[in-house]
């Protein structure tokens, strides 16, 4: 017999298990000292979120970007995305894994939406100030920007789940009947 559609009590928890993913990568772009964008071809020249530096080797002179308002913003938006992600990640374990709590899959779903938008609007800011202030040549995001957009995308897909997951209470609570497609007569 063939069952139809997604296993929605397996959606209990997988979904609090992205968002945990999500917390990691957003950590790993928030901590990330290796840069978000590199010069490209001599690597002479690379930026973190908190950071750029300048230099050959061994020898790198490295200035704080928080002297900049632009820079200030962006760690601000990260962390507070993050702070939010935090939260729904918390809320989300509670309403799938220790027991159903439909009602608060909404809330998951708003918060995770509001990171998102704080999070674009940050990953956004950087590349932009960075080309108008710091621009010096041909520079490469780098695997740490990048997970800054993995977590977002992340959070987008799990923030799309939450919103639509109450539809399906039953199936969630493994009460539904199960469709096959094919049935023997």
């Amino acid at each position: 017999m063939f069952r139809c559609g997604i296993e929605y009590p397996r959606c209990r928890w997988i979904l609090p298990l992205l968002l945990l993913f999500a917390i990691i990568f957003d950590i790993i772009a928030i901590a990330a000292q290796s840069g978000w964008v590199e010069d490209e071809g001599a690597k002479t020249h690379y930026a973190s979120m908190w950071t750029q530096c300048r230099g050959h080797n061994d020898q790198w002179d490295c200035k704080s970007l928080m002297e900049h308002p632009w820079a200030q913003a962006v760690a601000a938006l990260m962390i507070i995305g993050l702070i939010i992600l935090i939260i729904a990640f918390i809320v989300s374990f509670v309403a799938l894994c220790c027991s159903l709590n439909i009602t608060l899959l909404p809330l998951i779903g708003g918060l995770l939406i509001l990171a998102v938008i704080i999070q674009i609007i940050a990953l956004i800011i950087y590349p932009v100030k960075f080309n108008e202030l710091i621009y010096e040549g041909y520079y490469d995001y780098t695997w740490a920007y990048g997970f800054g957009w993995g977590a977002t995308i992340l959070m987008l897909g799990c923030g799309i789940l939450f919103c639509c997951l109450p539809s399906y209470e039953y199936e969630l609570s493994g009460m539904a009947k199960p469709k096959y497609i094919y049935t023997s007569a």
